[in-house]
């Protein structure tokens, strides 16, 4: 009956006649102040014998002092969802600009999207307090991310350099037997390698060149942040040389910033129009190694630029020998909106466009070097 209370939010309508005190009281206070309905919009003013207290007005005190209790009452996960819907509802967008606002916030993705499309906005006071935000969330992603990519990757660039004269440790002994299952011996139960196979050593050189090309309009926020994070990680590794270039109607090319991803994201701009095939052209250009070569779009696909001319570019990078992946979203967000024709345009020339989580991110890079049938998610 509690949890219901919680839930239905008091008043005459609930019907559980359950009465809160104390935390509890304080806990379905800051619930009613985002969710409590027509009070939430009109600063709180509710029907009679309703109990909830509602609306965080305009007041930045008043939502910093919100912000402290969903912390105190709630688990991260939960703070971090009220947050979003705080600003998705009340628009609290604009108090974020206020240095105090952001010290008192739960850093997670989301935030961080939001600040990004606010990057032109932030007042000097307040930029360094939101550098700091965004630094707190990279870190988390990096130590999340960057361990099991790295050693994915190296897997399949090692895979991708076989050799057949292989040191001890370096035999792959899979590929090895069946290639040698002809020299089986039944009466000692054995097969005798008469082939070795094994893995290259990639780490002492560049072996293959990734290209991450970012749509940065607004939809795509949570990408945008997720792309960078591993393109820091990927230019880490010595036998990748990766490029990154964030797009709108305008193309920016971010590379030399990827030692550190916080100065990949600060110079993105989040919103404005799209135009594809432009960022194909440049990304294009840069290609110097067809064969050796992976081209990652990761976009909604709602071009503005020339849908044909997109097409065609991405035939002829894949003629040339180019690996072209095509991500409609970088996230944990679930199936995104995008343009379903296009994705289908992209299918019908062997580049299917799907959502891709973050965990699945190493796999499918690790496909794309070892030029296998990329892991798309079943629908």
């Amino acid at each position: 009956m509690r949890r219901w209370r919680l839930v239905l939010g008091g008043g005459e309508a609930d019907g559980t006649g359950w009465a809160l005190a104390g935390r509890d009281a304080a806990m379905d206070a800051a619930l009613g102040a985002l969710y409590g309905g027509a009070g939430a919009a009109d600063g709180g003013r509710r029907p009679a014998g309703a109990e909830r207290s509602a609306g965080l007005g305009g007041s930045a005190p008043k939502v910093a002092r919100w912000l402290g209790d969903i912390r105190t009452y709630f688990p991260s996960s939960v703070v971090q969802v009220m947050q979003r819907d705080a600003i998705e509802r009340l628009g609290l967008s604009s108090l974020l600009l206020e240095p105090e606002m952001l010290e008192a916030v739960e850093p997670d993705v989301h935030l961080v999207g939001t600040l990004l499309s606010l990057n032109k906005a932030l007042p000097d006071t307040t930029r360094e307090t939101a550098r700091a935000v965004v630094r707190t969330v990279v870190e988390q992603l990096e130590k999340k991310l960057a361990t099991r990519t790295r050693a994915t990757l190296t897997g399949a660039l090692d895979r991708s350099a076989r050799i057949s004269r292989p040191r001890h440790r370096d035999i792959d002994w899979d590929r090895t037997i069946r290639a040698n299952l002809k020299n089986y011996l039944p009466e000692y139960r054995t097969v005798v390698p008469e082939r070795l196979i094994g893995y290259g050593r990639a780490a002492q050189s560049v072996k293959k060149e990734v290209i991450l090309c970012i749509d940065q309009s607004g939809s795509m926020a949570a990408s945008v942040v997720y792309a960078s994070v591993f393109g820091a990680v990927l230019a880490s590794m010595r036998s990748i040389a990766t490029r990154l270039v964030v797009f709108d109607t305008a193309v920016v090319d971010l590379t030399d910033q990827l030692d550190d991803p916080v100065d990949v994201l600060f110079g993105t701009q989040l919103g404005g129009g799209t135009d594809i095939n432009r960022a194909l052209a440049y990304c294009q250009s840069r290609i110097t190694r067809p064969a050796d070569t992976v081209v990652v779009l990761i976009s909604d696909l709602y071009e503005g630029g020339i849908r044909n001319e997109m097409l065609k570019r991405v035939a002829a990078m894949q003629a040339a020998g180019v690996q072209f992946v095509t991500l409609l979203a970088l996230s944990d967000e679930g199936a995104p909106a995008y343009d379903h024709e296009h994705a289908a345009a992209l299918a019908a020339l062997g580049a299917p466009a799907f959502a891709c989580t973050p965990d699945l991110f190493p796999d499918v890079m690790a496909a794309a070097i070892e030029k296998r049938p990329l892991p798309v998610p079943v629908a």
